[in-house]
């Protein structure tokens, strides 16, 4: 097997957000983490995304609106996302990074992580939000659909936050299955079972709200019962994953109580699911987790799960973590007969 890259630039510790929960110092930690963890890894420097690849998904006024905002010395798109000098070449470089990523695993094989800042599911066509300045991940899958043959798309988001940017990229369409299991009720209020795409799109969303306190049993419960089967279905031909670690116990900015060894379980459990399908993948795409060692650590697991090491896993769902993801299975059940 192909050495997993790990996609980085010291550009994306110059998108600077001052005292800010997504700050440079989760990736400073998780770089040094990763340096030191023993894994054999391959260290590759991406390349900027082309105005072209940005604009399938993002309105041409939406980036130069960041583009001149990072010219002019910064400032805020809202409340909570930041712009400085650098962002802007720092978002080209973290959307470069899954276009890469995305060509070498569908000619090589090769499986990566992109250790990128700035985040980018929350990022929808016209604006910026949540931390997230260009939505890297769907912005990597419109280019495999519309330049590298790629006919099937899996996306898998288990960050605490919902996707509503990768959602809302491919809403309507039938080529991109978006499963995202996340905290319901949370920022940014979207992802209720009921979304489940719209037009020719219809059943290719599927949400999962689960309860605060839910914990690693619910999303093992929710990948067995409902991904692994939709993917079967499916048969994607690319795996991509929005990789979120503030689902982690002890994150300030979620309320779930996944752990460590959750995280190594879904990358092993969704690695695995690739290679039963023939899907290239999975590409991991950071986004959310904002306490650096607990993060840098997680992510470490992740690798490891992308390696082929399951650890022991079995966990019994409560009646309450059953309900939360049967609620989701129902809700897209009707669109998949005789899958679920």
């Amino acid at each position: 097997m192909t050495v997993p890259a790990i996609y980085y630039h010291p550009l994306f510790l110059k998108h600077e957000t001052g005292d800010h929960p997504e700050s440079k110092e989760r990736l400073v930690v998780a770089r040094q983490t990763l340096l030191e963890s023993g894994l054999e890894l391959e260290w590759v420097t991406p390349e900027p995304a082309t105005v072209e690849a940005i604009a399938r998904v993002h309105d041409p006024a939406y980036i130069d609106t960041v583009r001149e905002t990072a010219e002019s010395g910064g400032g805020w798109l809202d409340w909570d996302t930041a712009v400085s000098p650098h962002s802007y070449e720092a978002a080209l470089l973290a959307a470069g990074s899954g276009i890469m990523a995305s060509e070498r695993c569908l000619s090589t094989g090769q499986l990566a992580f992109m250790l990128v800042r700035p985040p980018g599911h929350h990022a929808t066509r016209s604006r910026g939000m949540g931390f997230c300045l260009f939505n890297n991940i769907a912005v990597a899958a419109a280019f495999a659909l519309e330049e590298l043959g790629v006919e099937r798309v899996l996306i898998a988001d288990w960050d605490v936050h919902h996707g509503n940017g990768t959602q809302a990229a491919f809403y309507d369409d039938p080529r991109v299955l978006f499963f995202s299991v996340h905290q319901g009720g949370h920022y940014p209020g979207t992802g209720l079972t009921r979304e489940v795409g719209s037009g020719e799109g219809a059943g290719f969303t599927v949400n999962v709200p689960l309860h605060a306190g839910d914990t690693d049993a619910a999303v093992q419960f929710a990948f067995e019962s409902l991904l692994v089967p939709l993917a079967r279905a499916f048969k994607p031909q690319l795996l991509l994953v929005s990789a979120g670690y503030d689902p982690q116990t002890g994150d300030p900015l979620g309320g779930l109580r996944f752990s460590e060894a959750a995280f190594q379980w879904m990358a092993a459990r969704l690695r695995a699911l690739a290679q039963e399908v023939g899907a290239a993948g999975p590409l991991c795409f950071l986004e959310g987790g904002y306490v650096p060692h607990m993060l840098a650590a997680s992510i470490v697991a992740t690798l490891k799960g992308l390696g082929g090491e399951t650890p022991p896993f079995e966990r019994k769902a409560s009646m309450d973590e059953r309900a939360d993801v049967l609620e989701a299975l129902a809700a897209v059940k009707p669109y998949w007969q005789g899958v679920l």
